[in-house]
Formats: C-alpha cells, sequence, structure tokens
C-alpha cells in the first residue's frame, strides 16, 4: 500500500511522525475483519456471564415483571451493571473493527512504526537495529500477524504474561517480514 491511499488525516498523522531525512518504505492497516476475530476469543467468557446475569435478574424479580411499587423491586436492577458488561463484552468483536480502521503500521528506512487512536493517539516505534527476533504468523490467503516485540509482566494476580506488540492482521505479511529484515541488515552495516 502507498501512503496516498490512506485517508487523508491518517496520511497527515504518519507524515507528523517521520523524522528529517526519514522515508517510508512501506504503509499499511489492518484487516478490519481479521482484526476484531480476536475479540471473538471474549465470547467464551461474555455468553456465560451475560447468561447469568440475564438468569440472576429474572430471578431476582421472581421471573416476573416489576412493578416497582415496593422497596424490594428495586433488587433486580444491581443486576444491571453485570448485564452492561456482558453486553459490553460481547459487542468486542465490533470495537476491535472499528479500531483497525485508525491503526496504521509503517516502515521507514530507520524503523517500524504502528500509530493508533483517534484522540489519544499512541505512537510505538521499533528501531531496526533493535529487532532480533521476528515472529511470524501466516494463513494461507497470506494475511497474517509480525511481532516485533515480546513484553514480559505480571498481571493483578501476579502471573506472568506476554504483551506482544508488532503489526497485526496485515496482508502479505511474508513480504513485510523480508522488507523489515532486509532494511535492518543495511542499517546494521
Amino acid at each position: 500500500m502507498h501512503i496516498n491511499n490512506l485517508p487523508h488525516h491518517l496520511q497527515q498523522r504518519l507524515r507528523a511522525e517521520l523524522k528529517p531525512g526519514e522515508s517510508i518504505t512501506w504503509v499499511g492497516q489492518p484487516s478490519p475483519d481479521r482484526f476484531m476475530k480476536d475479540g471473538f476469543k471474549l465470547w467464551l467468557f461474555f455468553i456465560p456471564w451475560t447468561a447469568f446475569s440475564l438468569f440472576w435478574i429474572a430471578a431476582a424479580s421472581g421471573f416476573q415483571l416489576s412493578r416497582f411499587d415496593q422497596g424490594w423491586d428495586l433488587f433486580p436492577l444491581f443486576g444491571l451493571p453485570f448485564l452492561l458488561i456482558g453486553l459490553g463484552g460481547l459487542s468486542s468483536p465490533l470495537w476491535l473493527r472499528r479500531k483497525a480502521h485508525s491503526i496504521i503500521y509503517a516502515i521507514t528506512n530507520r524503523r517500524a512504526i504502528a500509530i493508533e487512536g483517534t484522540k489519544s493517539i499512541i505512537v510505538k516505534s521499533y528501531l531496526l537495529g533493535d529487532i532480533a527476533n521476528i515472529e511470524r504468523t501466516e494463513h494461507q490467503d497470506g494475511y497474517g500477524n509480525l511481532i516485533l516485540r515480546k513484553e514480559q509482566y505480571r498481571d493483578s494476580d501476579g502471573d506472568k504474561q506476554t504483551r506482544r506488540q508488532g503489526f497485526f492482521a496485515i496482508p502479505d505479511v511474508r513480504l513485510v517480514e523480508h522488507l523489515i529484515e532486509s532494511l535492518a541488515r543495511t542499517n546494521q552495516e
């Protein structure tokens, strides 16, 4: 993809991040349909969560519509926050699909860049000389993920987790990997 194929506001955002003497070698965006697929994994948690929330609200109301003329009729409403959390989780694929439209991936002659966000912008730079172990996941049609950095951290329970950073759901992932590797070799010489 060429930078001119991006929407105008994303072109401006990318150009604003370039340093003097930096030129774009490749630019792309994730496929919205493929990017949202990770959200469906959350459904394994949120379908039972939402179903239980609905059951709890129904059971708390005695499986009938409340008239709200007694104090106890308000009790089932305590389940509403849990139901809203469940519905939010079930809609996560739609949020991810929308997010994909605001993500830009680029490779320059100096680094790989991932820019995302609409109001607040997050820019992740991966210097080509520092990229050592690229991990590529490729599907039969050439789409895939390119992991450029892995970060270890501990979650709230103290369990060790890995955060993967890079380019996700991009077309022709093998070509992008070769571009990064060849630019990294050129920068090392």
